[in-house]
């Protein structure tokens, strides 16, 4: 690849001047195995003082495996780990943080009840028997005068938002003193405008000499913002190293899954058509009885995907089992292609409703059953699979199976292997195949691209994209707006379970989008 003809040996790019209150990481053909399983294949790569390292890299690419063995959570079969030019051995996290070395992990480990100074406090390795909380107060306060960014440190956690919580984590570790910074997906949780300002403070205090990050991230733009340096797994081993500068968002990502073809996705064709799902005051509870979706209504016409934006947690998984039959509504009407829709399954059928849910084991696969089994479930009842509604056809289930399974490239030992044994691509692949090889007038999908690789993804977004071209009404729920941006034609934003904002997908400003998601 051209992009990447200077590529590695590790440590051969030129850093920025880095002053000595930061350090850097070196990792020398760092080896973990886990059983048979080689995760880590003699993987080097250098993190320079004072700088904003990318890790990037597919599922299953070893990512979280190094940076686990960087921190002391798991130890390496074999290679050595440098920290600050010096070898070092870190067979715990403590040991780590010794060193200087802080992880922000994807999901909060604030405690919520707590307030946030609280927490801060308590999460040093040595903390008083009696706790002087005026003196603890006044010591945070000098700190945060200090810092970039503040957070309300007599607030409880549970109390501030998503994007003051993630300061908070951030803030945490700067606290505690560590200079090493590892972000593992730190924006996941954040809006377009918080995880800006975050990753911009942040870069700031590694242009000023006093940080060095290294960040895990599937969001190349980010990578492209706010990063000096890139280092690319696939696989275990290491694919490509490089200046950012240097390198576009393609080549990172035809480095991160090698030989391997990506589906291409159709153009936007097609008029739309007449509305083939209505949703009028839609209310629904969660699981702890509280309101979760409030007067919710929404029109979605044939030919038209419709993109739900918003922080998880604000009532979009309440609204997609309403949808799926999953969850009771406890009051307003759901009307698809103008009759009455109570989530039967023959009314699925009779509609042509397909659903792609989150987390797909879990919400649309019987995980000890095969393959072939869960390719069926939608018309296992039906000739030619079943005569007389009971008695069941093997062979057309095995051919049937086979023939989605090359369709979709579903990678699995056997129409017959335990579907709870594919990886999570090849699940969502599967649910795939059931869901949108029929005829398909409604589709409703819930982050359906969450966690997977570029090829999966590719191919999904193809098929979304497909059956809105045949005429498809689609509501596309997803916290990735890069994903909605590339996809839908209209989006609204959903905060504390109602719609507060929409926007057509091709004038939608991504300030107010992102202020909408943050509740203001």
């Amino acid at each position: 690849m051209s992009e990447f003809a200077t590529l590695i040996p590790p440590g051969g790019l030129v850093p920025p001047t880095a002053s000595k209150a930061t350090f850097g990481v070196e990792a020398l053909s760092m080896t973990k195995r886990f059983g048979e399983f080689t995760a880590l294949d003699q993987v080097s790569f250098k993190v320079k003082p004072g700088t904003f390292h990318a890790l990037l890299g597919e599922n299953g690419a070893g990512k979280s495996t190094l940076v686990k063995c960087i921190m002391g959570y798991y130890q390496s079969d074999a290679g050595e780990l440098l920290v600050d030019d010096r070898q070092e051995v870190i067979d715990n996290p403590r040991a780590a943080h010794a060193l200087g070395l802080g992880m922000v992990y994807q999901h909060f480990t604030s405690v919520p009840a707590m307030t946030v100074a609280e927490n801060f406090v308590l999460a040093r390795d040595h903390v008083p028997a009696v706790v002087d909380w005026t003196r603890e107060r006044k010591a945070l306060e000098e700190f945060l005068a200090r810092m970039p960014f503040r957070v309300p440190i007599n607030a409880k956690v549970s109390a501030i938002s998503a994007g003051e919580r993630q300061k908070c984590e951030i803030l945490k570790q700067l606290y505690l003193n560590r200079r090493f910074l590892i972000l593992d997906e730190p924006t996941s949780v954040l809006t377009p405008g918080e995880a800006d300002e975050v990753l911009g403070m942040l870069r700031s205090m590694v242009a000023g000499g006093t940080l060095t990050i290294l960040m895990i991230t599937h969001k190349f733009r980010e990578v492209m913002a706010f990063a000096d340096e890139v280092t690319i797994l696939r696989r275990g081993k290491l694919a490509g190293v490089g200046l950012v500068k240097e390198l576009t968002p393609d080549a990172m990502a035809r480095t991160m899954i090698g030989a391997e073809e990506l589906t291409v996705q159709p153009g936007r064709t097609g008029e739309y058509g007449a509305p083939r799902i209505d949703i009028e005051k839609l209310n629904a509870l969660d699981d702890g009885g509280q309101p979760a979706v409030r007067d919710v209504s929404l029109s979605i016409r044939g030919g038209e995907i419709v993109g739900v934006a918003g922080v998880s947690g604000n009532g979009q998984r309440q609204l997609i089992e309403v949808l799926a039959g999953q969850r009771e509504a406890e009051s307003g009407s759901i009307y698809l292609q103008g009759e009455r829709y109570h989530a039967t399954r023959e009314e699925m059928r009779h509609n042509h409703l397909s659903v792609l849910p989150e987390e797909p084991l879990k919400n649309a696969c019987v995980a000890r059953m095969s393959v072939a089994d869960n390719l069926a479930f939608r018309e296992f009842d039906r000739a030619p699979f079943a005569s007389g509604g009971w008695w069941l056809n093997r062979t057309k289930f095995h051919e049937e199976a086979m023939r989605k399974i090359a369709l979709y490239k579903i990678k699995t030992r056997s129409d017959d292997t335990p579907i709870g044994e594919l990886s999570g691509g090849n699940v969502q692949r599967t649910v795939l195949a059931r869901e949108l090889a029929g005829e398909v007038d409604i589709l409703v999908a819930a982050n359906p691209c969450f966690g997977l690789d570029f090829a999966a993804v590719a191919q999904i977004h193809a098929e979304i994209m497909a059956a809105r071209n045949r005429g498809a009404a689609v509501l596309l729920v997803s916290e990735d707006l890069d994903e909605l941006l590339e996809l839908a034609d209209r989006i609204v934003v959903i905060f504390n379970g109602s719609f507060v904002y929409e926007a057509r997908a091709s004038e939608a400003n991504l300030t107010e989008i992102g202020r909408h998601m943050a509740g203001h």
